[in-house]
């Protein structure tokens, strides 16, 4: 990368909250791009403290690396960044062995050969801890070994002779020089950047989700300048700066484990102690998991056996949406050591990742927990009041049969809203019609004394497994009480589906036209005089019995529509009590910064520096002990930006939170799929599209020995643990 004079140093707020008192060695990652450089500074640590690790700074440099993310480490490779330093004094000169003239001081020196590039920058060659030229502080041993691997080098002056409005900025670090790629740069446009460190569990940095790009329809017409700002790609990747912001802290960890490496016996007595908890929990957890396992593996087998039968196929068909949430319940309680299972530390350094993560991990219990809270509430309340329920709904099915059932056939078997109908016709499909709902209420007051047992049994079955489980078999339930509407409109659909087909082709012999099947598409064809004639006879009495036929039609149509989306309204119902993402919302009334949406920086200040860089003759020797700055030095001026900025984020919206989670329940509603039902609607016919409403997916069935399943339940558990002490 050839620098052009542009750096951007990211640098944590809580180590401007209190003005250092000594030098500081910069920990983090050196991020470069096509005309610029980014350094982010993960963590300062003073070399007194570096002094107290109980192993080789290096080791402790690889270690960190090792729990990189991969996309980080292809970018960018955790090392030591530099050094900053008080301020020096303009009076200060240093001797070729390090020691400061006027005050006597041993210190490191650092030697370059200056020159000047073809912007004026004053750059030079960076060589290594020899000779006299900048102030470096006293940098330990190890320190130097693992700087000697390195060439690049960052050195800056932390200042707080400036003064900011922003009380929590005492001091900012200014930019001395920096080494890249053996080349130096004392002079360039830095903008200076301060985060808060991403926590665990309190706060991260995010940019915009990938699905902010659905939310851009909008009535009013945007600005060309707008979309042009958009196209324009950034000049530095953005995204791995992000990403090395939220792995400071998961960076910060290896050398704070090494430099308190030493622990007191009370607390390892009281971490025996956690450790112990932990694995009596998770053996607690294993077993009980281990018994519903087995239980539900001998109800599938007997469910397997079951299958075979043709009843058992029918009964499955019946009751499809009782099956289908008992399948995704099952497989929501077997598959919760499998959710909870380590993902790798690599992923979990990233803050942003982990809290990702543990929402991934906490929504499924939570989604559990609340549909049990809400079976309990229901199941409760049923049992409670199971015999006024029951009469209820047996008085609300019974007007129902009578008055509308029953009135409205005898209603079409007259003058319905004035229209003159076939009394023949009319009369048939009036008696078969209260011939059908005689015998539906005949069964129903046979079979009414066991609807009591059937309002306790979907409570319990509530308070045991949700609230999911008995609206499903209401579900069914409901389409189990309406088989005779759904008889009786089969059977007036297909008579009227037969009277438009047969009016259709009737009217094509008029045309002079007929249909090829095999084809799809409408022929020309000559009839002979007979077959107009015979066309004509059977057409008009058709036409003449086609408003009674729709007039039964519609009217059975609407009744069934309504329990259809009766039976909709629940399905959507439960839908949303799964795809509800009670974590989360919890979470964002808690913690809303553990949710960004979008970064935005807040400048504190921006000014112009007009600094000046020595640059002596290359005649010159530099080893001089004593050498002492001369008349015939060239001074360079160079004016340089000094831009100093804040980091925030956006936060989420409840409305930008829970929205996508909703998107999938009405995934079913296409425009094709409403077309064809429509479609059918008119014509009669029965599609085979219909309204469905996105569930979970079914998982395949687990089917492992106890043993595995339970020692797959005990790692899981102690995965948590070992999660939250990465994390913490």
């Amino acid at each position: 990368m050839k620098m052009n004079g542009k750096c951007r140093l990211w640098w944590p707020k809580q180590h401007l909250a209190c003005e250092p008192s000594s030098s500081c060695l910069l920990f983090g990652w050196f991020i470069p791009s096509s005309d610029s450089l980014d350094v982010v500074v993960a963590f300062t640590c003073s070399d007194v403290s570096l002094s107290q690790l109980q192993c080789d700074l290096k080791e402790v440099i690889c270690d960190t690396n090792r729990t990189m993310p991969a996309i980080l480490h292809d970018k960018s490779v955790f090392s030591l960044l530099g050094q900053c330093v008080p301020k020096l004094r303009r009076d200060r000169v240093l001797s070729s062995d390090g020691i400061d003239v006027l005050n006597g001081e041993k210190t490191s020196c650092y030697h370059y050969e200056s020159g000047r590039n073809s912007e004026g920058n004053i750059t030079g060659s960076c060589g290594r801890f020899t000779s006299q030229c900048h102030y470096l502080g006293g940098l330990s041993e190890q320190c130097r070994q693992v700087y000697s691997r390195n060439s690049d080098w960052l050195f800056l002056e932390f200042d707080s002779d400036k003064k900011y409005e922003n009380s929590e900025v005492l001091w900012i670090p200014k930019l001395d020089y920096l080494c890249w790629n053996g080349q130096k740069v004392s002079n360039c446009d830095v903008h200076v950047i301060f985060y808060d460190s991403p926590v665990y569990d309190c706060h991260h940095f995010s940019l915009q989700p990938s699905n902010s790009s659905k939310q851009e329809s909008s009535s009013c017409k945007r600005p060309k300048w707008v979309d042009e700002l958009k196209q324009k790609e950034l000049s530095f990747d953005l995204d791995a700066v992000i990403l090395a912001i939220n792995c400071a802290a998961a960076a910060k960890r290896p050398i704070e484990r090494h430099l308190h490496a030493k622990r007191s016996p009370q607390l390892s007595i009281v971490a025996r102690c956690y450790s112990f908890m932990w694995s009596l929990l998770a053996v607690s957890i294993a077993s009980l998991s281990t018994l519903f396992y087995i239980a539900f593996q001998f109800f599938y087998k007997l469910h397997s056996i079951g299958s075979q039968l043709w009843m058992s196929n029918v009964v499955s068909r019946i009751f499809m949406a009782t099956c289908i949430n008992v399948r995704i319940r099952c497989c929501q309680i077997l598959y919760w050591p499998i959710i909870l299972q380590e993902r790798g530390m690599r992923s979990l350094s990233n803050v942003e990742y982990a809290e990702k993560f543990a929402l991934q991990k906490h929504s499924m219990w939570t989604s559990i927990a609340a549909d049990v809270l809400l079976g309990n509430v229901v199941g409760v309340a049923l049992l409670c009041y199971a015999d006024f329920t029951c009469s209820s709904i047996s008085n609300l099915a019974r007007d129902i049969t009578n008055h509308i059932l029953r009135s409205g056939c005898v209603w079409l078997m007259g003058v319905p809203a004035g229209f003159k109908l076939n009394i023949e016709l009319a009369g048939v499909l009036g008696i078969i019609s209260l011939n059908a709902i005689q015998i539906w209420s005949t069964l129903w007051f046979f079979f009414g004394f066991i609807f009591v047992y059937v309002i306790k049994a979907l409570a319990i079955l509530g308070i045991l497994f949700g609230g999911t489980l008995p609206a499903a078999l209401t579900s069914d339930l409901i389409s189990v009480a309406t088989c005779h509407v759904s008889t009786l409109h089969w059977f007036i659909s297909l008579i009227y589906s037969s009277q438009i087909q047969a009016l259709a082709a009737l009217w094509r012999i008029f045309r002079g036209q007929k249909q090829n099947p095999l084809r799809n598409r409408i022929d020309s064809y000559d009839y002979t005089v007979k077959q107009h004639i015979v066309g004509s006879l059977i057409f008009t009495p058709l036409l003449l019995l086609l408003p009674t036929t729709s007039v039964f039609y519609v009217f059975f149509t609407i009744l069934n529509i309504s329990i259809s989306f009766i039976r909709l309204l629940i399905e959507v119902i439960i839908s949303a009590i799964h795809a509800t993402p009670y974590t989360k919302i919890f979470l964002w009334l808690v913690k809303r910064k553990i949710f960004p949406y979008g970064i935005w920086f807040e400048i504190i200040s921006c000014h112009i520096n007009s600094t000046g860089s020595l640059v002596r003759n290359s005649s010159e020797n530099l080893d001089v002990p004593t050498k002492i700055l001369e008349q015939n030095e060239e001074m360079i001026m160079r004016k340089c930006s000094v831009l100093v900025s804040c980091l925030h984020s956006n936060l989420m919206g409840i409305g930008e939170l829970v929205l996508p989670h909703y998107r999938n329940i009405f995934s079913g509603f296409s425009r094709s799929i409403l077309a064809s039902i429509f479609h059918g609607v008119l014509t009669g016919r029965r599609t085979s599209s219909t309204l469905k409403v996105g569930l979970p997916s079914p998982m395949p069935w687990m089917c492992i020995p106890y043993r595995e399943y339970w020692h797959l339940c005990h790692d899981s558990i102690l995965a948590c643990r070992q999660l939250r002490s990465c994390t913490s």
